[in-house]
C-alpha cells in the first residue's frame, strides 16, 4: 500500500509538472497572438529565405525562415526586411544545395539587392536557414554592409536537425561590438506544417527577453 501510494504521488507531481509547463506555453501563445511584445527600443527583423523544393517540406512558396520571421516581427512590432541575392538560387533543391556548398568553401559573398539602415535600430533579428552548418553567404554580405557596434543582435535559425551550430559564434564575429544573444532554432517542417507549435516555441524563446504590454 506504501508503495502504492508513492506511486501515485509522484504521478501527481509530474502532472502538475506537465500542466504548468503547458500552461506557461499556452500563455505565451497568446500574448504573441493579442499583442506586441514592449521592447522599448526599435526593432528590425532581417532575414533569409529559400523558396521552390526544400527538404522535408517540398516545393514552398514561403521559405521557412521567412515564417519564423514573420512571427517575431509579429510579437516584437520589428520592421521585417528580406536578404535576397541579385542572383537567385536554385528552385531545386540539389543544384540549391551544391552552390550554397561552393560558396561556402569558397568564402563567396555574393551581391544583394536593396539594403536597410541598420545604424538606426537598437535590436536586430538575423534569421537564415542553416546550409552546411552556417549562414548562406549572402547573409554575411548584409552583415558585413554595416556596423554593428551598441546592437542587440538575435539569431534565429530554421533547419531538419542541425540546429544552430555555430552561427551565434560567427555572427558574433561578423557583427563586431554587437551583444548577440541566445538564439532559436526551428525545424522547416515545424515552421510549414506545425505553426502552432512553432509560435509557442517563438513565444517562449522572446519571452525570455521582452517584457509584454
Amino acid at each position: 500500500m506504501k508503495y502504492l501510494s508513492t506511486i501515485i504521488a509522484s504521478l501527481l507531481t509530474l502532472f502538475s509538472t506537465v500542466s504548468c509547463a503547458q500552461g506557461k506555453a499556452d500563455k505565451a501563445t497568446k500574448t504573441l497572438e493579442t499583442s506586441n511584445m514592449e521592447t522599448g527600443k526599435k526593432v528590425l527583423v532581417a532575414f533569409f529565405s529559400h523558396t521552390g523544393e526544400n527538404y522535408a517540406v517540398g516545393n514552398i512558396t514561403k521559405g521557412n525562415t521567412h515564417i519564423i520571421a514573420e512571427m517575431i516581427a509579429e510579437a516584437t512590432g520589428g520592421q521585417l526586411f528580406e536578404i535576397t541575392p541579385v542572383k537567385e538560387y536554385s528552385k531545386t533543391y540539389d543544384a540549391c544545395v551544391d552552390v550554397a556548398k561552393k560558396e561556402k568553401e569558397a568564402g563567396a559573398r555574393p551581391a544583394v539587392k536593396d539594403d536597410i539602415a541598420v545604424e538606426d535600430y537598437d535590436v536586430v533579428f538575423i534569421g537564415y536557414p542553416n546550409w552546411w552548418g552556417d549562414m548562406p553567404m549572402a547573409v554575411y554580405t548584409f552583415i558585413e554592409k554595416h556596423r554593428w557596434a551598441g546592437k542587440t543582435v538575435f539569431p534565429f535559425c530554421t533547419h531538419e536537425g542541425s540546429g544552430l551550430s555555430g552561427t551565434e559564434k560567427y555572427i558574433a564575429n561578423a557583427c563586431e561590438g554587437a551583444k548577440v544573444e541566445k538564439g532559436l532554432a526551428v525545424r522547416g517542417a515545424t515552421a510549414q506544417n506545425k505553426q502552432e507549435q512553432a509560435r509557442k516555441a517563438v513565444a517562449q524563446w522572446l519571452s525570455l527577453y521582452f517584457s509584454n504590454r
